[in-house]
């Protein structure tokens, strides 16, 4: 059974779902396939807000989409392509009302504007939000807007290979997970928008379908992986479990304390902006405190939310005192919360322009998959909801018009091989003739990921990191032969997964070690220093059957030269 639809996105987040309306609003016959029901996306995760410079807080009056451009630039550590930060903070205001219109319920004024608080590396007070479940309001908007459009959606399919002929896309090879079936998708365009890596670490925010495995296949398909070294840990996640307590709650004024029960943060930033610095800064500042012996039991250290009281609290982060009770049972509003940092988004991804184009004809990429690169060494907070629906739009609307052009004909070919080579994948994993397990090797891969390319890097660390994810991949050609059961059969899907969470680690090794400078997120002890000589640039990584093969283009800079980050 071949199917064809004119664009076919892939992933139900809101990336994929503002691609997918985009596209049908434009008169394509669009097609999404989500691994899981669209309501169960990632994006949904997401609490804290969405920035956009309304100036609605009394505090931000002066606020606007060039002050929120600069903070962008400066808070990526000037690796950010300015002028893709431009189309996001100036396109903001006009996705913030769309959403708004279409019925997402934000929190509000008393004269009933849309709220804002502040987040990390933000001077204004700009990040909208809907108490703390924002991304889980946007997502039901959205899918509420692809019900009222008939969106056609494929629930619990995944893309398992991309369809190629001569450089250009053709489609992709599908898995219905309810049937245990490959089925060939003819289509003109393809969307990726299926989100992060995070998986591939072991204490990460992600959920458990992110694993980044549509990041390799477009890798393997001959897409480079752009700033794929650069991983962004958020400071405030639960200890031990890694579940995300949101930006949110330091924006609406709690401390962070070490074991001697102070705010510990005036060590490593000015009084003025202490725990609203940029993640990456607290990140390292809390793992500081913990290497230096002020942490707790050596392995956290408190956020403290108790001066602003149950009302507050109540109304403005609900879901984190739901979360501190339901997961370790213990109520914000009276007792101090243990969090560590934990991996918590992809900066790099699919290289990728500010219309989600390519350098593969025929294929996109938008939201946290893809790299544009609008947040360059570090993330703001907010930014992320931001980026699926500014660059999900466009890309939306730029694959429509490609489509209309009518110049990417089907080709059954490229189908027929790309699902016979599938075919031979999946044949060679139900007939394994070893006796290695990959969930073993899966668990292993996330522990190395973060004792050695996590929050600090040295080349010491990296090279030991490298070498031990060489014997990885090769224990990973001595499978066990796993499941040939036909309906839901995840043994298959994440043994086809791990070949993918093994190639991104490796790309990601490979940049980290040539970026010899720290910048943002990624964080080198033996070259603490940012390098702008040097290292104003991206990297590139390349798909190779030798290995990774790395080269570079300059960043894209248009007012904001580079300056020493003071916080």
């Amino acid at each position: 059974m071949n199917l064809h639809h004119d664009i076919i996105v892939v992933g139900g987040g809101l990336a994929g779902l503002r691609a997918a309306l985009q596209a049908k609003f434009a008169g394509a016959d669009v097609a999404l396939i989500t691994k899981v029901h669209p309501l169960r996306s990632h994006s949904g995760a997401a609490e804290g807000g969405i920035n956009a410079p309304l100036a609605n807080n009394p505090e931000a009056k002066d606020d606007n989409p060039e002050a929120h451009a600069y903070d962008t630039v400066k808070g990526a550590d000037f690796l950010a392509d300015q002028d893709a930060v431009d189309i996001l903070t100036g396109e903001a205001p006009e996705i913030i009302y769309e959403t708004d219109h279409w019925g997402c319920p934000y929190s509000r004024y008393e004269n009933g504007k849309i709220a804002q608080r502040y987040f990390g590396g933000g001077r204004y007070p700009r990040t909208c939000y809907a108490a703390d479940r924002t991304g889980h309001y946007l997502l039901h908007t959205l899918y509420e807007q692809a019900l009222k459009h008939q969106l056609k959606i494929y629930e619990e399919w995944m893309c398992l290979a991309l369809a190629t002929e001569d450089g250009v896309c053709k489609g992709l090879i599908a898995y219905n997970i309810r049937e245990g079936v490959l089925v060939p998708m003819s289509a003109q365009a393809v969307i990726m928008g299926t989100g992060g890596h995070g998986r591939i670490y072991r204490n990460t925010t992600n959920a458990h379908i992110n694993t980044g495995l549509a990041m390799s296949i477009a890798y393997w398909a001959g897409v480079p992986l752009k700033d794929i070294e650069i991983v962004q840990f958020h400071p405030t996640t639960l200890a031990r479990t890694n579940i995300l307590l949101t930006e949110g709650c330091r924006g609406e004024g709690a401390y962070l304390l070490n074991q001697d029960s102070e705010r510990f943060m005036k060590r490593y930033v000015s009084k003025k902006v202490m725990e609203l610095a940029p993640r990456d800064i607290v990140s390292r500042s809390i793992m500081t405190e913990i290497e230096q012996g002020r942490g707790i039991d050596n392995a956290y250290v408190y956020l403290d939310m108790r001066h602003l009281g149950e009302k507050k609290i109540d109304e403005k982060l609900p879901g984190t005192r739901e979360l501190c009770l339901e997961f370790i049972g213990l109520d914000p509003v009276k007792d101090l919360i243990p969090i560590q940092p934990g991996q918590h988004y992809t900066m790099g991804g699919i290289d990728t322009d500010f219309w989600g184009e390519t350098k593969m004809k025929g294929f996109y990429a938008a939201g946290e998959c893809a790299c544009i690169s609008v947040h360059g060494g570090n993330r703001l907070g907010g930014n992320a909801l931001l980026e699926t629906l500014v660059f999900g739009k466009r890309t939306g609307q730029k694959a429509a018009e490609f489509v209309k052009q009518k110049s990417n004909s089907p080709s059954p070919k490229a189908l027929d091989e790309a699902l016979k080579k599938l075919q031979a994948k999946q044949q060679e994993l139900h007939q394994g003739k070893g006796t290695e397990n990959h969930f073993d090797i899966k668990n292993q891969l996330a522990q190395l990921m973060v004792e050695k390319a996590g929050i600090f890097r040295t080349e010491k660390e990296l090279l030991e990191g490298k070498a031990k994810l060489q014997e990885l991949k090769k224990r990973v050609k001595n499978l066990a032969p796993v499941s040939q059961d036909k309906r839901f059969n995840f043994d298959f899907i994440f043994a086809m997964e791990l070949q993918g969470n093994l190639e991104i680690s490796e790309a990601i090794f490979e940049a980290a070690l040539v970026r010899q400078e720290s910048r943002g997120a990624h964080f080198r002890r033996d070259f603490p220093k940012r390098d702008d000589l040097n290292w104003l640039k991206h990297t590139l990584v390349n798909w190779t059957p030798q290995g990774p093969k790395l080269c570079s283009e300059p960043v894209k800079i248009i007012r904001y030269q580079p300056e020493e980050r003071k916080y």
